[in-house]
């Protein structure tokens, strides 16, 4: 036995917990009309998923809760709770013991648990449908409801017997296939239009990339050409400006030598006067060595005339000093005499004497002379070496000015040379700031020219610099902004596309795959439904021979047009065929071939029939049937009891019911009675434990 107990909490009329135990393959419910057994199968039907309120006597989810009475405060939740034996794995769950519990709350919020486990109305139904267990349908048949199989449309009962076959989980499986294909399909459509709607972007991306990449060739070529080219240049600054150093050095203290010489030289003239002045005293100097020269000469005559006087009275000198004393001593005598004695005194003391006085006097005189004109020599001796040092160091000085001129025009030209590598510095250093912008930092990772030994020619360099020139252009014509964002933006835009491209071919995969689950599906539907049918009408034709004492029962598949709301393609003509079961029967003895025709009981019987031969072909674990055999005379109801014990080996059955025939064949016995607070509650009476009491 599978189905173990049921337990109900606030649930319509049973305010108070009340649990029933099914331990009998056969279990009765009775009680007088009102009392609340048919709300028991309500219980079934609310606990296994049934969503439609209507359809358990009610229109809000609140009246399925009790609603109170003088006795009994009204209730918050209702719940129902369902215990299950699975020691045979009925159920794809793996405890021993499967609790199905549903509660319903006043703001009708509905919670389903599996073992204490919250889950979803989705897992309960797939658990269920496994275990050939539906909310409604073949295994739960209400009061009023035993006709209703075959007053079913076509679809309807087709639905009925499909559920009562257990492809309930492969329509489940198959509807979830087709939401999943459908929802698939827009999935593709999505897509498709986000990759078109990406498409004009990324070809955009992909040309400004291409134009990237070209410019990436070229910077790669600028980048190989520009570091030779700066190594070459920075080689040549280098080994320039160490050979305008060597030149430069030696010129510059040769200047400052020569500077110096200059400067010694003229504070030499500027010390001694100036050549002019030395120069007229030299003048004055030779004159007076002249004069000296002319007096010696002049008294070295005079001493020569006085020898020769000495030697002939004729030419004697008198020195008018001389004269000039006898004039003195005779100027004042009176006698003549005594005058003309002086004068000849005077003429005979000098006619035959020398006048060694007039020559000693010349003597010194040429002495003083001499002395006066070797100082004069001496001193011209000086003035002519002075002249002669002041004459040299005025050539030293236009020497050193000439050569200063000759260093500085020198100099000039080396300071020109500088200023033209400095303008090529300049230009190098301008260049390769141009450069780098444009190639980046790899450009300062050149390697340095600085020890280059031999610079290459400047031809090689200006060509060079052309081919760089160029190059700079065209990177400039061509260069895009953000080249690394535009360069992610494709790189993240294609990866998109990938992705998407990617995506699309998984869905379409994922469609084929779910075309080819619902093709197999659709087919072992059809197998097991073709199958079961068979299986059915032969049970069915048996149960209906039986029942009936001949005739023939069967289900035909019939096909109807119906009108499609949306074709599924332009070809499509908007119809489509629904597949649908009639019932056909035929009662023995009675032209009748038509369940129109049947009376209120044949009906009854005819139902009967048809959901036990469903029950007997893919028994549930259980049936329950609420008072189905109410319209049945007590002939009937014996062939009813006779087909519940035999649908009792396959299904435990729970009856609701006051047909004591029935009751009967239960082997326990729920009572449910009423009181005046409208309270359901519950008594039990256990045959088969009373049997076995008694033996």
């Amino acid at each position: 036995m599978y189905l173990k107990s049921i337990e109900l909490s606030g649930f319509k009329s049973f305010a108070k917990k009340n649990a029933f135990e099914f331990n009998s393959p056969i279990s009765a419910i009775v009680g007088p009309n009102g009392s609340g057994k048919s709300n028991v199968a309500e219980a079934f039907r609310f606990v296994l998923g049934e969503q439609s309120i209507k359809s358990m006597r009610g229109k809000r989810g609140e009246d399925l809760i009790w609603n109170g009475a003088t006795s009994e405060p009204r209730a918050n939740r209702a719940s129902v709770k369902v215990t299950f034996d699975n020691s045979h794995k009925i159920f794809d769950i793996d405890f021993s013991e499967v609790v199905i519990e549903r509660v319903v709350h006043r703001d009708g919020l509905n919670e389903y648990l599996i073992n204490n486990s919250t889950v979803r109305l989705k897992d309960i139904l797939e658990l269920l449908a496994r275990a050939h267990i539906g909310s409604s349908g073949h295994h739960i048949i209400s009061q009023g409801e035993a006709d209703k199989i075959l007053s079913a449309s076509p679809k309807e009962r087709k639905s009925m017997v499909e559920d009562a076959l257990g492809l309930r989980l492969y329509q489940y499986k198959r509807l979830e296939s087709e939401r999943k294909l459908q929802k698939t399909f827009e999935n593709i459509t999505q897509v498709e239009a986000l990759r078109k709607e990406i498409a004009p972007h990324l070809k955009f991306l992909k040309k400004q990339v291409e134009k990237i990449e070209k410019t990436e060739v070229q910077r790669q070529e600028l980048l190989a050409i520009a570091k030779e080219y700066f190594k070459n240049e920075e080689g040549y600054i280098s080994v320039t400006k160490k050979k305008l150093i060597e030149e430069k050095e030696p010129l510059k203290r040769e200047l400052e030598n020569l500077a110096k010489e200059s400067k010694e030289a003229k504070k030499l003239i500027e010390l001694e006067s100036g050549l002019s002045t030395i120069q007229k005293e030299k003048d004055n100097l030779t004159r007076e060595i002249g004069k000296l020269d002319g007096f010696i000469i002049a008294e070295e005559r005079i001493i020569e005339n006085e020898k020769k006087l000495s030697a002939s009275d004729e030419l004697k000198t008198v020195r008018l000093k001389e004269v000039e004393g006898l004039y003195e001593d005779i100027k004042n005598l009176q006698d003549l005499k005594v005058v003309i004695e002086k004068i000849e005194s005077f003429i005979t003391e000098r006619k035959h004497a020398t006048d060694s006085k007039l020559i000693s006097e010349a003597q010194s005189k040429i002495k003083e002379l001499k002395q006066e004109l070797r100082e004069s020599e001496e001193k011209l001796t000086i003035i002519k070496k002075k002249e002669h040092e002041i004459s040299e160091a005025e050539k030293a000085v236009f020497r050193t000015k000439s050569l200063e001129n000759e260093l500085g025009s020198k100099l000039s030209l080396l300071k020109s040379r500088e200023d033209s590598l400095a303008l090529v510095e300049e230009e190098f250093r301008r260049e390769l700031k141009e450069v780098g912008h444009l190639v980046g930092a790899d450009m300062l990772k050149y390697q340095h020219g600085d020890n280059a030994s031999v610079p290459i020619r400047r031809e090689e360099q200006d060509e060079s610099k052309r081919v760089i020139q160029k190059l700079k252009i065209r990177l400039e014509d061509s260069s895009i902004s953000g080249r690394e964002d535009v360069a992610k933006e494709y790189k993240d835009t294609r990866e998109r596309d990938e992705f998407l491209a990617r995506e699309l071919n998984d869905l379409e995969k994922s469609a084929e795959s779910l075309k080819e689950l619902i093709k197999e599906l659709e087919t072992r539907l059809s197998i097991e439904f073709s199958t079961g049918l068979e299986n059915i009408n032969k049970e069915f034709e048996k149960l209906f021979t039986t029942m009936f004492g001949g005739g023939e029962a069967s289900l035909v598949i019939t096909k109807e047009q119906v009108e499609l709301d949306e074709p599924a393609s332009v070809q499509d003509s908007g119809v489509a065929k629904e597949e649908g079961l009639d019932i056909k029967v035929s009662l023995p003895k009675k032209k009748i071939r038509g369940l129109m025709m049947l009376s209120g009981g044949e009906r009854a019987l005819t139902s009967i029939a048809l959901i036990f031969a469903i029950s007997q072909v893919n028994p549930p674990p259980f049936i329950i049937l609420d008072e189905t055999d109410a319209a049945l005379d007590e002939s009937n109801s014996k062939k009813y009891g006779d087909l519940v014990e035999i649908l009792s080996k396959h299904s435990q059955l729970i009856l609701i019911t006051h047909n004591r025939e029935t009751m009967s064949r239960a082997g326990v016995i729920y009572g449910v009675t009423m009181g005046s607070s409208g309270v359901s509650k519950l008594l039990s009476i256990s045959f088969d434990e009373a049997t076995e009491v008694a033996k």
